[in-house]
């Protein structure tokens, strides 16, 4: 038998209660007192989840609850979302979390090497390359993701500030995500089909990637 063995696919709303709990209440004994609810409410659906998609897009990485704290001055030891991640390239593919505001579906880059930076922005200067990543960025956000991302706060070293693409050149990296809050279709095995669709929709972003930087 294994964790997603008779569990239907969904998120309920007591999924987000768990992490807002969590984040007024970020020990061990709370979590000790908690785990049975993690492992039922959120890691086995979320197991359940990646499963259900596993075919068309891949196996999945789930994220493990506890946090690295080793470099870091927050040393709260449980992270406050439960994620899991599709890897298409390095640092790169379809997202899918549930955390206190319910749950959010995307895709992108998350990190990139120096070498991988120079050729997206090399990509984005290039007239051809890059209108087809602003026609699809501007079809996606119209749709209704939210375009995100790690980027400089000027121009990056070796770019004109005036280059009609400078918003783009500015990304060290890019994440394209859309928040759904506690829908009442979370907690249905339409959850599935809703991710599904959202990844289909942002195949395109991760192919442009695929071909251009990757």
């Amino acid at each position: 038998m294994t964790d997603t063995d008779h569990v239907p696919v969904g998120f309920t709303v007591a999924a987000a209660d768990f992490y807002e709990d969590l984040e007024n209440d970020n020990s061990r004994t709370f979590w000790t007192a908690h785990k049975d609810d993690y492992d039922t409410l959120v890691r086995r659906p979320m197991l359940a989840l990646t499963a259900a998609l596993a075919d068309e897009f891949g196996a999945a990485k789930v994220f493990r609850p506890y946090r690295d704290v080793r470099f870091s001055a927050d040393k709260t030891p449980y992270k406050t979302h439960q994620g899991a991640f599709v890897a298409t390239e390095p640092a790169t593919g379809y997202y899918v979390q549930i955390d206190a505001s319910g749950l959010r579906v995307g895709a992108g880059w998350y990190d990139a090497t120096a070498e991988r930076k120079h050729r997206f922005r090399t990509a984005v200067d290039d007239t051809r390359k890059g209108a087809e990543l602003e026609r699809l960025l501007g079809r996606l956000t119209a749709d209704g993701f939210e375009l995100g991302g790690d980027r400089v706060k000027t121009q990056p070293r070796g770019w004109s500030a005036e280059h009609p693409r400078i918003e783009l050149l500015r990304h060290n990296t890019l994440t394209l995500m859309r928040w759904y809050g506690t829908p009442e279709w979370m907690g249905t095995p339409g959850l599935a089909t809703r991710v599904a669709d959202d990844w289909r929709a942002l195949t395109p972003l991760l192919d442009w990637h695929a071909r251009h930087v990757g």
